[in-house]
């Protein structure tokens, strides 16, 4: 739930936050070269990751440890234990 909450805003049941494994795919992605923040050095990929746990359940990132060309949508990542420099997590291929 984005912004988080204590309870479903579609039901109104109260909501319990719970551990992800750090797993997904790659849902859609960008690759961006435009210099936007200097910390960033380009080019550099934003995505959208679906984690494994649910069908549905998405986070925006940064997708580091791979070429931007390499990135595929369906690619399997993994978290990363450090967020990126704007804060982004950051999730690398998965090794596999």
């Amino acid at each position: 739930m984005h912004p988080s909450t204590g309870e479903c805003r579609e039901c109104g049941a109260s909501l319990v936050a719970r551990p992800i494994s750090g797993e997904g795919t790659v849902f859609t992605y960008t690759v961006n070269h435009h210099p936007y923040n200097p910390e960033i050095p380009v080019p550099y990929v934003i995505a959208i990751v679906e984690l494994t746990e649910q069908a549905g359940l998405r986070v925006a990132a940064n997708i580091v440890d791979c070429e931007p060309d390499s990135v595929t949508c369906g690619m399997p990542v993994s978290i990363r234990p450090e967020k990126g420099a704007g804060g982004a997590p950051l999730f690398a291929p998965a090794a596999g």
